[in-house]
């Protein structure tokens, strides 16, 4: 079995299957806001579980998603190009109805060229897919789990 395409900026990222299991316990996110105006999506999201973990998905340079164990950072003042905002996501995102279930299976896409491109995550209720969508970080949420 060939392993897949690693992203040549970022490597291969943590192993997923460790998410098994794992109970999302918050979710925190990070705006760009220009001129008081904030986006309407987060850049980049912190999936935190029930084992003091927690888990940065964001995109890259070069369109890649990335995935790595780390801890959300303070906000940044971006001076004349704005600043991120870094906060607590509001319930209204797609993990927001997975709040405390665990996690039952991940998947990701990759491109030959960019390394991943995509992850799913699974729920009792249902799956999250994070994606690099030119460029930008896309979330979106289904009722059941594929």
């Amino acid at each position: 079995m060939t392993a897949p395409p690693t992203c040549p900026a970022h490597g291969p990222g943590p192993d997923l299957a460790a998410l098994v299991g794992r109970r999302l316990t918050g979710v925190v996110a990070s705006w760009y806001s220009y001129e008081g105006e904030r986006a309407a999506a987060p850049v980049v999201v912190w999936l935190r579980d029930d084992r003091g973990g927690c888990t940065f998905v964001g995109t890259g340079g070069d369109w890649c998603l990335i995935v790595a164990d780390d801890h959300p950072h303070p906000d940044v003042d971006l001076g004349e190009w704005g600043r991120l905002d870094v906060r607590d996501a509001p319930r209204d995102t797609p993990f927001a109805p997975h709040l405390g279930h665990p996690v039952l299976a991940t998947r990701q896409e990759h491109a030959p060229h960019t390394g991943r491109t995509a992850l799913e995550l699974d729920f009792p209720g249902g799956t999250v897919r994070c994606e690099s969508w030119d460029g930008d970080l896309r979330l979106t949420g289904t009722g059941v789990p594929r």
